[in-house]
């Protein structure tokens, strides 16, 4: 039996998917969230979510995407001694 659970995923008109999980934070990091919703809602004149924070974050630090490469082109190989996923960039505060 398969103890896993999945994210639900969607498919968006966009070509892009969203994926709803729960991830537990410390305390600082909601409070930077807050401030780069802050700072995306003076930029864009209107109200933003903590997930388009985050999201906007994201997209912000990302690599591109190893399927976006030219053919011919391999992705370096990533390698860790743990064997661990790495974690998401921290959000500093600024730009």
């Amino acid at each position: 039996m398969n103890d896993r659970v999945t994210p639900p995923m969607h498919a968006l008109p966009d070509g892009e998917a969203e994926i709803s999980l729960v991830v537990r934070l410390p305390w600082e990091d909601v409070a930077r969230l807050g401030q780069e919703a802050g700072r995306l809602a003076a930029q864009m004149q209107r109200p933003v979510t903590l997930d388009e924070a985050v999201s906007n974050r994201l997209r912000s630090t990302r690599p591109a995407a190893a399927h976006a490469k030219p053919a011919g082109e391999q992705p370096a190989a990533v390698t860790s001694s743990s064997g661990s996923v790495s974690s998401l960039p921290r959000l500093n505060g600024t730009a």
